[in-house]
């Protein structure tokens, strides 16, 4: 497979794996788990993670399971048209500020469009949006997004983590290696998933 479709493979994956994470219903959220840390070994298709808990995490992975990258990105690379997932916080002055950027390739545009809450912080939201403008301006940038018909601004400081797609290989999940697991979790505590996000060249998926 070239270069070129195993990246988009890796887009495509990415993309529905936070299309996944993203579904709301009530249902959906009580058992959908997000499972953040550290590779601790892999053998066959039992994966534990050293969560950012501190605790090991087994997972079993689905037969025909995937793994995909994401890569280090700038915020220089934020254009209006862009389609972008950003995870925020509201800001004590009012409006929201980023706390990471996931920038979608443009074959993916309209991926999981809408605001939801999201667990990456208490109260933080993730917003799948397209930029309508984007502003720099001294102390870091802010976008306007649009979706739905609505609009929400978010500021962005320039320490904040901006990542894009990339494809990667099961081999890359050494342990170590730094990754964001969507999974289902059981009424018996069980964790299965059909799919691995890591980050590559030492890069901590920030979503």
């Amino acid at each position: 497979m070239s270069r070129y479709f195993r990246f988009v493979a890796a887009a495509a994956f990415a993309a529905s794996t936070l299309v996944i994470a993203a579904q709301s219903t009530h249902a959906a959220d009580a058992e959908r788990v997000r499972v953040r840390g550290d590779v601790a070994s892999l053998a066959g298709d039992k994966l534990v993670v050293k969560t950012r808990e501190g605790n090991d995490q087994a997972i079993t992975l689905k037969p025909d399971w995937q793994v995909g990258g994401v890569k280090k990105a700038s915020v220089e690379d934020i254009k209006p048209g862009d389609f972008v997932g950003i995870a925020s916080l509201p800001k004590a002055d009012g409006g929201d500020g980023a706390l990471e950027v996931l920038i979608f390739p443009a074959a993916m545009k309209g991926t999981g469009e809408g605001s939801r809450p999201w667990d990456l912080k208490p109260n933080s939201s993730m917003t799948n949006a397209t930029v309508a403008k984007a502003v720099k301006s001294v102390d870091g940038h802010s976008v306007t997004l649009t979706y739905q018909g609505k609009e929400k601004t978010i500021s962005i400081a320039n320490e904040t983590p901006i990542v894009t797609l990339t494809s990667a290989e099961k081999t890359d999940l050494t342990p170590g290696a730094h990754v964001i697991v969507m999974g289902e979790k059981a009424a018996d505590g069980a964790v299965t998933a059909s799919r691995v996000t890591v980050g590559t060249n030492g890069l901590v998926p920030p979503m």
